[in-house]
């Protein structure tokens, strides 16, 4: 049994980017998204076992773009499901690692420092999420109109999102429902307390054309 494991969920199919190439193959800087995120991983612990979760008609795709860039970081397709929950259920019966992170194809730009305390604080409590304050100013609706909100009582979720293999295990044998909106969400509910650690500011998930430019700017 290896000591950690990422699932990485690449199943988008670029809807919001207006593409008809799912967001996590578009290329920056002549190279897709998605061999940045590996590449991140693999970066901070070479021996970190790797899963990948892919919309089965796209596997074939993804593995001509193997060739075509010669990326020959090690990891295991998965075919995914039909939501996000299926294809890390999928995953889970053949990842190995004593802490598990999850995390979107589509987040590029983590930085080893947010992935070391993750899995740091996954090792230690169980459950651990990174996770930033909101800048701007929030409202919301109401009837008749829209109020004010303290920003100071919301964090923005980032992934990865680690866990202690067998509290992720528990968590995935609950039924789905689609009040999950995330892995920590579906942990919550078999009853672990999630903790949190200070994500990365440039840690986006990369869904419009301006994300795009963005993460472009740093790659």
């Amino acid at each position: 049994m290896s000591n950690k494991s990422v699932i990485i969920t690449a199943g988008g199919i670029g809807r919001r980017m207006q593409s008809s190439l799912p967001k996590q193959f578009i290329l920056i800087n002549e190279k897709p998204i998605l061999m940045y995120t590996i590449k991140v991983f693999y970066d901070f612990d070479p021996k970190i076992e790797i899963l990948l979760t892919l919309p089965e008609d796209w596997r074939n795709y993804w593995e001509e773009l193997l060739i075509e860039h010669d990326f020959k970081i090690p990891h295991r397709i998965i075919s995914g499901g039909k939501e996000r929950y299926n294809s890390i259920k999928n995953a889970l019966e053949k990842c190995t690692g004593e802490v598990i992170a999850v995390h979107d194809g589509v987040r590029p730009l983590v930085e080893k420092e947010t992935i070391q305390q993750c899995f740091e604080e996954a090792k230690k409590s169980g459950a651990a999420i990174p996770v930033i304050p909101i800048a701007e100013s929030m409202r919301r609706e109401v009837i008749g109109g829209t109020e004010i909100v303290d920003r100071s009582q919301f964090l923005i979720v980032q992934t990865p999102q680690c866990f202690q293999r067998e509290i992720l295990l528990k968590a995935y044998q609950q039924p789905y429902h689609q009040g999950i909106t995330d892995d920590a969400s579906l942990v919550e509910e078999s009853g672990q307390t999630i903790e949190t650690i200070s994500g990365n500011d440039s840690n986006i998930k990369i869904t419009t054309q301006s994300d795009l430019k963005y993460a472009g700017m740093f790659l």
